[in-house]
């Protein structure tokens, strides 16, 4: 650290245990931060707008600092011992600033939420809140050191997003740019008139693609490839759409794109399966049942096995300790043999999956009996890969003469048949995680919430956390491993047995000093009051 950073804490003032708790293990943090850098990482703990009186001014405030990324909410906490309902303002964030550099708000919450039952009759799991908040500490090392590197680094890395191939430029990706825009140099290139430079390019996004790729793409990705660059795919291999679903009202087939991908990621290590993965851990989706006694559309939120929940089941960096993932209508994938290439399940399905073989049948009733019930006997099916190591080009036994000096020419470098250093790539068969929805009434939403669910899952996180993984040179991530393992209080039981604990703790040792001093004079009395009166 060689100039002092700022770091605002609004986490403060009168908070629940749980939110005290983090405030704490943020404040220890800091200390230690602190410390450690020579005084060069400064904190403060502060309310926003305390003390000011006028409301206008106030929100002002507090809608800059959303422009910013700071988040609110509005906690209200009920006691079990007399049911009284208290409503508080908490702001679970902090603001890290250097300089005239734009402040990077850092959420202190944890993107995963950890459930401990399901509720019948709100239809949605119950979140074991102090257990979530247990394992946002653990990840606070890494947001604070993560949001300090990002503010003192010296280079940018530049992310590109591949056009050329039927990608979407809509409104549909108006997430993920904003998602990128403010840490990375982002910019589009267009794979018809040129090869991208891996030494100018630090990531390439390929995003749901729709046309076919010809043997000139390939060759361009290759050579980026087989000169260090990373690639992130995002593929739908086949046709399938909520949309189609509804205008056909029954059902329809989902057809492969015809993408002509598979023998090149076959080479990397990888195989983007022509099936639909489907899980009974899965989302729900609004669906007309019928009408209303007033004629308006009765509407049902039914289970929908084609967007299952994904989540990560081993240590990996990137997806371990998130919320799940939702994707729609994702494939399976297989890990196949590829010589150096290190293979990581990021992403996968839960305990009851099953795969739907192309040509795949898409209905709104999948389920019909209990046979089919029966069929979802797989598990954990990767829809998430991370490839490390040298690359082998899949155009090696074919380069020719011509070939190679048609690479040369056209983008100045030699054609190589394996990859000149170690890079890294991310397969994902499932292209609509990285989307978003667009609704009518309020545009654009962010990637991983659907219309009419107040719920986003952790798309957005995956999504950064990868691209983060693929294009920084630091040991960061390896913080993001770390478990906060703690043994949590039942709280129904400190509440129904609290009068007891309080008389153990606080009455019984006293009347035990009292009782030992009680016996202790009279032992005194009956030794020295013989002697007395002898």
């Amino acid at each position: 650290m060689n100039e002092v950073v700022q770091v605002q804490v609004f986490l403060t003032g009168d908070l629940p245990s749980d939110y005290k708790k983090l405030s704490l293990a943020t404040k220890e943090l800091l200390e230690e931060f602190n410390s450690l850098s020579a005084n060069q990482i400064r904190f403060s703990f502060e309310k926003p707008g305390e003390g000011i009186r006028n409301d206008t001014v106030k929100m002002a405030l507090y809608d800059s600092l959303a422009h910013l990324g700071v988040v609110f909410e509005n906690n209200e906490s009920v006691s079990a011992r007399n049911e009284q309902s208290t409503n508080r303002l908490i702001i679970p964030s902090a603001l890290v600033t250097l300089g005239h550099h734009k402040p990077i708000a850092i959420d202190l919450r944890s993107s995963r939420r950890i459930y401990k039952q399901y509720n019948v009759i709100t239809d949605q799991p119950q979140e074991d809140v102090e257990a979530t908040r247990n394992a946002a500490e653990a990840l606070l090392e890494y947001k604070f050191a993560n949001a300090i590197d990002k503010l003192t680094r010296k280079y940018v890395p530049t992310v590109v997003y591949a056009v050329g191939n039927g990608e979407p430029i809509d409104m549909k990706v108006n997430d993920l740019g904003e998602s990128l825009r403010n840490d990375y140099k982002l910019a589009i290139f267009d794979l018809k008139k040129g090869f991208p430079d891996a030494s100018q390019i630090d990531a390439l996004m390929i995003v749901k693609p729709t046309e076919t790729f010809s043997d000139e793409d390939k060759l361009k990705l290759d050579q980026y490839v087989m000169n260090g660059g990373k690639v992130i795919w995002f593929i739908d291999k086949l046709h399938a759409e909520l949309d189609s679903l509804m205008r056909s009202r029954a059902e329809y087939t989902a057809y492969d794109r015809g993408l002509n991908l598979d023998d090149l990621l076959f080479k990397y290590g990888v195989r983007i399966n022509g099936d639909l993965l489907q899980d009974l851990n899965c989302s729900k989706i609004p669906l007309v049942t019928g009408t209303n006694a007033d004629g308006s559309p009765r509407m049902q939120r039914i289970p929908w096995p084609y967007y299952p929940f994904l989540s990560a089941h081993s240590d990996n960096p990137i997806s371990k300790n998130i919320d799940r993932v939702l994707p729609l209508f994702p494939s399976s994938i297989d890990t196949v043999k590829a010589v150096g290439i290190s293979k990581t399940i990021l992403l996968a399905s839960d305990t009851n999956s099953r795969r739907l073989a192309s040509p795949a049948i898409v209905s709104i009733n999948s389920v019909k009996n209990n046979e089919d019930f029966m069929s979802f006997n797989q598990s954990y099916v990767p829809v998430a890969v991370l490839l490390e190591g040298k690359f082998h080009s899949f155009f090696a036994n074919k380069a020719g003469i011509g070939l190679s000096d048609s690479v040369q020419r056209a983008s100045g470098r030699a054609f190589l048949s394996s990859a000149a250093k170690e890079s890294k790539q991310i397969v994902v068969s499932d292209a609509d995680i990285v989307t978003n929805m667009v609704s009518n009434t309020m545009g654009p939403l962010p990637m991983g919430e659907l219309p009419l669910e107040n719920y986003r899952f952790a798309n957005r996180e995956f999504f950064l956390n990868c691209i983060d993984y693929l294009v920084s040179h630091n040991q960061l991530f390896e913080s993001r491993n770390k478990d906060l393992v703690l043994r949590l209080l039942d709280k129904r039981k400190v509440e129904e047995q609290r009068n007891t604990w309080q008389f153990l703790n606080i009455v019984l040792p006293i009347a035990l000093v009292v009782l030992v001093g009680l016996l202790y004079q009279w032992r005194r009395k009956k030794k020295y009051g013989t002697i007395f009166t002898s």
